[in-house]
């Protein structure tokens, strides 16, 4: 399909995907899994920004978000990080659900739509 931008391309996936003015970002996670849920947290949202950033975009224009977390006990301490984060009067619907994730260690993953500036 043409006019799709890809960044950081990998065998497996592509970290963005750009197209018609919507970001697209693969699920992300902790590349230090040795956190604790609002560590992982806090660092899934600075790959967020850094990528949309990239993309032409940023956190107040989230379309949606989609949240894993490995434990729903963690929702309260992941939530805290999410709403110290969030753009003020631009909290993105979003959607928060328990799943195995692919790593054991990782405690959440993040997936994000956004539209660009």
């Amino acid at each position: 399909m043409k006019n799709i931008r890809r960044l950081h391309v990998g065998k497996t996936l592509s970290e963005v995907a750009i197209h018609n003015g919507v970001v697209y970002l693969a699920g992300q996670i902790a590349e230090d899994a040795k956190q604790d849920i609002a560590g992982q947290t806090r660092e899934v949202l600075g790959h967020i920004d850094r990528l949309l950033t990239e993309a032409g975009s940023d956190k107040s224009c989230i379309l949606m978000c989609q949240i894993y977390l490995a434990d729903m006990k963690d929702f309260p301490a992941m939530n805290a990080v999410w709403n110290e984060w969030v753009a003020d009067g631009n909290a993105p619907p979003r959607a928060t659900v328990e799943a195995k994730l692919a790593k054991p260690e990782w405690l959440v993953e993040m997936v994000v739509t956004a539209a660009q500036k």
